[in-house]
This record gives structure tokens, C-alpha cells and sequence, in this order.
């Protein structure tokens, strides 16, 4: 006799602790799917979802179909007419290496040295890695900017590693983390912007770690929302409401996606297991 898809989802439920989803059984799955090579799951779709979308603010020009094709073939076929930049490969690839690094490493303090691994996982084999105006795998060289039109200035290079000390400690030693101190650390440290690019998607990956790390439910900054987020920067000092609420409204729907996903999951995975 199966057991029928009431019965199933009980059966879960009841295993969960009396909860379908939570921010650990996110995380749990995030790090043992990773070692599985299934489709569609929380992690294949999170790679996706967060490569696509984090580059694209900066300025890729992937869809999110070749993005998903590219994680799952290495290779991309253009559309008719279309040109593909070298770096937007290579970069959605190196973004794909950079989360499995950071689900290997979630658990660990941050530091500078686990930022500057980061910065050089994201920017390997890109034509920023032979130019030496980026020194990737170390801080920035050259004082830059935020924005174009409302600019947002930033530490200069000479005091970039004082600045990062600074927000690092602070931020280490608060005993409780919430949603509250990890938006705020992901401001100061775009801020500061110490890399001479990747800023924002090295930010946003320690942003999803640092999630994980302290039992919140992580999120993905979709490009869709990028001038709420944006804007949340920019206007955090007047009203971080701004960029609190996209962070939530982001949050939600990374968890009704993840709650979607691990429905389907364990029925299809533990289907088998569970027949009586």
C-alpha cells in the first residue's frame, strides 16, 4: 500500500519537527543537495536563480536559460544575431564555484582573508584577472564609486583594510545576529566597496552565508526588484526600512520557492522509501 500524498506530507511534517520549512532544513538541503547531481532541487535552482540574477544587476547580459544551461551543460548557444561576452560565461560559472565555496564555509567566521578567496573564486580567468588596475584576490587599488547619477562615496584605497578591520570586528562580536545586523553589515560593506569590482555580488553571497550561518532564511536579490534594493542603499542612513522591506519581500519568495521545491523533492526522492 503507498501512503497517500496527506498521509506523506504528515509523515514529513511530524520528521521536520512539526514544520515542512524552516532556516535549517534550507540550509540542510542546500549542503546535501549539493552532493547530489539531481535536477530541479533547491540547490540546482538556488545556483541558477543566484548566478542569474546576481550578475545581472551588474550588468550581465545572460538570460536565465543560457545562465541554467551553462550550469548544467558548461556551454551556451546564443540566439541568432546575438553575441556573447566571454567575461558573462566565465563569471556565471566562476558565480556557480563561488556558492559552492560558500556552502563549504558557511559555518566560518568572517574575515578578510575569506573575502579576498571569494573575490578571486568570482573573478578568475575574467579579463579583469590580467589587468593589474584590479588586483583580483586583493583590494582595490584605485578609489571608485556607487552609482552614477546619486554617486556614493567610498573608503579610499589607502584606508580600505582599517575600514573592513573596523566593520569586521563590530560585527563579529555582536552574540546575536538578526536580519537587522546583517543588512546592516551588507551596507557598510558595500560602503567600503574594498574590491576594485564584484563588490555588490561578493557582498550579496556573504549576505545569503551569513544567513545560513545564523539560522535565517537566506534570499536572492532578483534583478526585477534592483531599484528597490538600490535605492534601499542609498537611503539607508535616512530610512533603512527601504532596504529592510526588499530584503524581506525577497526572503518570502525564496521561501515559498524553497517550500514549493522540497515538496516536490522529498515526494519524488522518498516516495520508494515510505510504501507500506
Amino acid at each position: 500500500m503507498h501512503l497517500s500524498r496527506s498521509s506523506l506530507i504528515s509523515v514529513i511534517i511530524e520528521a521536520a519537527g512539526g514544520t515542512i520549512m524552516n532556516a535549517e532544513i534550507i540550509k540542510n538541503e542546500l549542503v546535501e543537495q549539493k552532493k547530489s547531481k539531481f535536477k530541479g532541487n533547491i540547490y540546482h535552482t538556488t545556483q541558477v536563480l543566484f548566478a542569474y540574477n546576481s550578475n545581472k544587476i551588474e550588468g550581465s547580459r545572460l538570460t536565465e536559460e543560457q545562465t541554467e544551461m551553462i550550469f548544467e551543460t558548461r556551454s551556451v548557444i546564443a540566439k541568432e544575431g546575438e553575441q556573447i561576452r566571454a567575461d558573462d560565461m566565465i563569471e556565471a560559472l566562476n558565480h556557480f564555484r563561488l556558492f559552492d565555496f560558500m556552502l563549504d564555509h558557511y559555518e566560518e567566521p568572517l574575515t578578510k582573508e575569506l573575502i579576498l578567496k571569494m573575490h578571486k573564486i568570482l573573478k578568475r580567468g575574467t579579463s579583469d584577472e590580467y589587468d593589474p588596475r584590479y588586483n583580483v584576490g586583493g583590494f582595490k587599488v584605485l578609489p571608485n564609486i556607487i552609482g552614477i547619477v546619486n554617486v556614493i562615496k567610498t573608503s579610499a584605497p589607502e584606508k580600505v583594510e582599517k575600514d573592513l578591520d573596523s566593520l569586521l570586528k563590530i560585527y563579529e562580536n555582536q552574540e546575536k545576529k538578526t536580519i537587522d545586523e546583517l543588512i546592516d553589515f551588507h551596507v557598510r560593506f558595500e560602503r567600503i566597496h574594498p574590491l576594485s569590482d564584484g563588490n555588490g555580488r561578493v557582498g550579496r553571497i556573504l549576505l545569503f552565508k551569513e544567513c545560513l550561518r545564523n539560522e535565517i532564511v537566506p534570499f536572492v536579490v532578483l534583478d526585477q526588484d534592483k531599484a528597490f534594493y538600490l535605492r534601499g542603499l542609498r537611503e539607508y542612513d535616512r530610512d533603512p526600512i527601504y532596504l529592510k522591506d526588499t530584503c524581506l519581500n525577497e526572503q518570502d519568495i525564496y521561501y515559498s520557492l524553497c517550500e514549493k521545491l522540497l515538496d516536490y523533492y522529498i515526494i519524488t526522492e522518498y516516495k520508494d522509501e515510505l510504501e507500506i
